[in-house]
């Protein structure tokens, strides 16, 4: 059950990077990459409780934290040209 949702996580990651590499805008391939940010979060916590090992969550909480802030810092620097508050 676990395996079949982890492979459907890498086939939408895939998709995902198909985006990310044909997006017609800047903008949709940010979005792209952070879809397949989101979608490595949850196949790290797949793979955690598969191989039963809790530590791997810890690992996709602080991916999904990096994820965000450098989303966040990449559109801010695209719309500024800076990135100072």
């Amino acid at each position: 059950m676990f395996e079949t949702a982890s492979f459907a996580v890498i086939l939408a990651a895939a998709l995902a990077l198909y985006r990310a590499l044909t997006g017609p805008s800047i903008y949709d391939r940010i979005l792209a990459v952070n879809v397949m940010g989101t979608k490595t979060v949850a196949l790290l916590a797949l793979i955690g409780f598969i191989y039963e090992r809790p530590h791997f969550l810890d690992i996709a909480i602080v991916y999904a934290l990096i994820n965000f802030i450098a989303t966040i810092a990449f559109l801010r620097y695209r719309e500024r040209g800076d990135l100072r508050i």
